[in-house]
């Protein structure tokens, strides 16, 4: 008997309506919670706190998909030696980009952000997770199509981002360019694609950020 005899095609849907007094609160709340996350680039040694991740990446897991294929992989590396020849690789990666690749426009648009390409929070950060987009399953040697697997994947790291960041973490969304390195420094099957490397841990004492200004609601948002 399959999986889907055993178990119901359908659950209630387990959900409380909320007072809309409640419900703003709420709101609120979570956009100025959300409204202190920023990109770190300068990063503690300290060791994380045994489990923080693991709640993270399940809450990451949560995230939508297309036709709930969940396509993703995250490979959390700690081992230093490894997080080194990561940094190695993108940073060969990166000068690249900064000398041969990139636009003068693209530069300028970089400039604020004090960017180059040495990447040392690879090395620094307690850990790293690396994103892989899974573009199709192999199942007793059939290939099955992962559906919507660039907005899938986007979705789980938007949920890994939040659930970092309200647990007490700093991140930073890292994409070197290329990032086929990834596949073969984590030897991960042909199925799966690097999708975004997160550095994670607590931020370096004196740490600071580009001091950037958020577009407001009427610039991102039209009502009809």
């Amino acid at each position: 008997m399959s999986q889907s005899q055993l178990e119901p095609p359908f659950v209630p849907l387990a959900f409380e309506r909320l007072a809309p007094e409640q419900m703003l609160a709420r709101a609120r709340a979570w956009r100025e919670e959300l409204a202190h996350r920023r990109s770190v680039r300068h990063f503690a040694p300290d060791p994380l706190p045994e489990g923080l991740l693991e709640e993270c990446l399940l809450a990451a897991g949560s995230a939508p998909s297309g036709a709930h294929r969940q396509p993703w992989t995250f490979v959390v590396v700690r081992d230093a030696e490894l997080k080194r020849r990561i940094r190695l690789a993108a940073e060969e990666e990166e000068r690249k980009l900064y000398t041969e690749r990139i636009s003068d426009e693209w530069r300028e648009a970089l400039a604020p952000l004090g960017t180059d390409a040495n990447k040392p929070f690879l090395e620094i950060a307690p850990a790293l997770i690396v994103v892989f987009r899974r573009a199709h399953e192999l199942e007793d040697g059939q290939k099955r199509t992962n559906y919507y697997t660039q907005e899938s994947v986007g979705l789980a790291c938007g949920f890994l981002l939040a659930a970092l960041h309200h647990a007490g973490l700093a991140s930073l969304t890292h994409t070197p360019s290329p990032m086929a390195f990834l596949s073969e420094l984590l030897e991960r099957p042909d199925n799966e694609r690097p999708f975004l490397l997160i550095p994670v841990g607590y931020p370096a004492a004196g740490c600071e950020v580009p001091n950037l200004r958020r577009k407001v609601l009427n610039e991102i948002t039209v009502w009809r």
